[in-house]
């Protein structure tokens, strides 16, 4: 039997975040053979340093785990960089990992729908991205999951020979992909994404997860999504670093039954029609973007 794939979990101020976040894992019948690393980042400023303290405190003290291994930032990394250098240093050497930030909740099924699917799809090339994450959509389906051009970062995994590929290159990006290619990336133009690579390029953003998916969609490789989110990303509020604001179909409840097993699609390929239905869903959010601002002037 395959061994678990190791927890990576990010963190930096959000002490109350991270203790729901540890404790909704802590409810999976993987957790005490799952090893977990903890990526604490350091502080951007005089004012964090006590939080960061406490956050320190608090994971020295975590126990339910296989094996913890703390790695604390001695300087601010920023979350990019935290999650580029932390997954890429862990995966390297487990060949394999789940990824999580601190703001997010899990299913207590997560770790086993993670691990069943790296390890189910450990020897097929075609996928590269697991995620415990789904959109904010009803979906009639006979699966559990289902797979998608999309890579989604709200607890997700994947494996060292597809990671190894990541590259954070706005400038490459933005010189060799056509008009065609950059309407596929933005879901058939209903979300604009490539507005991230070149905001990266500018110097307004600092991501990791767009180049990611850039990764993926440019070798035409696939990722999984569960029907049900799995996760639940509870930082959008005052004190999240990276997430201000949510459209609602990124405002997904999560799944709270326990799933005693789980049952994949046999054809690997993009479900055009659960596809169809998250841009409609896009195009839906967008109207009523639109039509807020317009009563917010009227």
């Amino acid at each position: 039997m395959e061994e678990k794939a190791p927890i990576v979990l990010f963190t930096y101020n959000r002490l109350n975040s991270l203790k729901n976040c540890i404790n909704s894992l802590k409810k999976n019948e993987f957790c005490d053979e799952s090893k977990i690393y903890i990526f604490s980042d350091g502080s951007k400023n005089y004012s964090d340093k006590s939080k960061i303290k406490n956050i320190r405190k608090y994971i020295k003290k975590i126990k339910g785990f296989k094996k913890k291994i703390i790695i604390q930032r001695k300087k601010n990394f920023g979350l990019a960089k935290n999650i580029i250098d932390g997954v890429t240093h862990v995966i390297k050497k487990e060949k394999k990992a789940i990824i999580l930030e601190d703001d997010l909740i899990v299913n207590n099924s997560f770790l086993k729908f993670m691990n069943n699917s790296l390890d189910k799809f450990k020897k097929n090339k075609k996928i590269w991205h697991i995620s415990g994450w789904n959109y904010n959509v009803k979906i009639k389906y006979n699966h559990d999951c289902y797979f998608t051009r999309g890579m989604n970062c709200w607890g997700w995994g994947t494996w060292h020979d597809r990671w190894k590929h990541y590259e954070k290159n706005p400038t490459k990006i933005l010189k060799s992909w056509n008009a065609n290619k950059i309407k596929k990336f933005n879901f058939d133009n209903t979300i604009n994404f490539y507005s991230q690579i070149k905001r990266n390029q500018n110097k307004q953003l600092d991501s990791w997860a767009i180049f990611w998916y850039a990764a993926i969609f440019t070798r035409n490789r696939l990722c999984l999504n569960p029907i049900k989110t799995l996760t639940q990303n509870l930082g959008v509020s005052k004190n999240a670093t990276n997430t201000k604001s949510i459209e609602d179909i990124f405002n997904s409840k999560i799944n709270n039954n326990t799933i005693r097993s789980f049952q994949y699609p046999k054809k690997i390929t993009e479900n055009k029609e659960i596809f169809k239905v998250i841009k409609k869903k896009i195009i839906l959010n967008r109207y009523k973007r639109i039509l807020k601002k317009v009563l917010h002037f009227s």
